[in-house]
């Protein structure tokens, strides 16, 4: 099973081009705005001169190092908005379109049983397209620091201690991995969901997997007027247990610099054992193990000829 796993994903990729054309149109979007933000700010002359005099002079290395983060995590925020898309769509098209186009059949002539396809496209939801994010993040940011760093040192500052010299690098690039990943695997049971949706739905994948649960919610009110399922739901997509107790205002906190600059890296403030011994993330592998299994055989038993 592990030895066609390579070249199955490699089937994804070349198959749905989106898994890496997205991040790409991201990153060239995001790149595009810091450029523009940066030409923007330029027409402020005096108040950019007196913001770099301050920023050389006046801040600390932590400030500086707490406002490059922010700025990372400005940049990469979209990259997860768009992962979130990107994900639900190719989990609902990977196992429908082979049915609709009848490539189905061709593919279960090759030697690979329904178990090692459907895997395959969960390995590529949960982990592959997560990490080709994560690529289009680092790649995007290095970019934008060389454009900043360029930018800075036209009007005068310090390139070297401003930006290569504060900036948490390869600290900031690890979290980004590890956040992306996370993610899959906490919501792979949506992506399990979606996939067995995917092998069933006959038209509108999208609407067939969404409504189950609305309907169910909804029946929920009216019976029993509570709602934990939806509840449910809705705190399990709200968010991934990484970073607990953690804001964004806590990078500029007076009490924050004080700790010292290592306090400022991002991670520094995950909680990777909480993570993976957070009782939610084992059921939602279990779940997401039910599900993967239904998918199986509804894709090994249903007849697409």
């Amino acid at each position: 099973m592990i030895a066609h796993q390579p070249a199955l994903i490699r089937r994804e990729l070349w198959e749905h081009k989106s898994i890496y054309v997205t991040p790409a149109a991201i990153a060239v979007i995001v790149s595009l705005g810091v450029l523009a933000m940066l030409m923007m700010a330029s027409g402020f002359a005096k108040e950019l001169d007196l913001a770099i005099f301050g920023a050389q002079n006046i801040a600390g290395d932590a400030e500086r190092k707490a406002a490059l983060t922010v700025f990372f995590l400005g940049t990469s925020w979209v990259f997860l908005v768009a992962l979130m898309f990107l994900t639900v769509f190719y989990s609902l098209d990977s196992l429908y379109a082979e049915r609709k186009d009848k490539s189905i059949l061709f593919w279960r002539s090759m030697p690979a049983t329904d178990a090692e396809t459907v895997i395959s496209k969960l390995l590529t939801a949960a982990i592959v397209i997560p990490a080709i994010t994560a690529v289009g993040i680092w790649i995007t940011h290095l970019v934008n620091l060389v454009v900043f760093s360029l930018w800075v040192s036209a009007k005068g500052g310090d390139a070297g201690m401003l930006v290569w010299g504060s900036i948490s690098l390869f600290d900031n690039w690890i979290a980004a991995l590890i956040v992306v990943v996370a993610s899959g695997l906490w919501m792979s049971p949506f992506i399990a969901w979606f996939l067995f949706v995917s092998t069933w739905a006959k038209r509108m994948p999208i609407l067939m997997a969404f409504m189950p649960p609305i309907v169910l919610g909804l029946l929920e009110w009216i019976i029993f007027r509570s709602n934990y399922f939806l509840t449910i739901v809705g705190e399990r997509g709200d968010m991934t247990p990484l970073f607990h107790g953690m804001s964004l205002e806590r990078f500029f906190e007076e009490e924050q610099w004080r700790d010292g600059v290592g306090n400022i890296s991002l991670l520094e403030h995950m909680d990777l054992v909480g993570f993976v011994t957070d009782p939610g993330f084992w059921s939602g592998l279990l779940v997401c193990g039910i599900l993967t299994t239904a998918a199986i055989y509804v894709r090994r038993y249903r007849d697409d000829s």
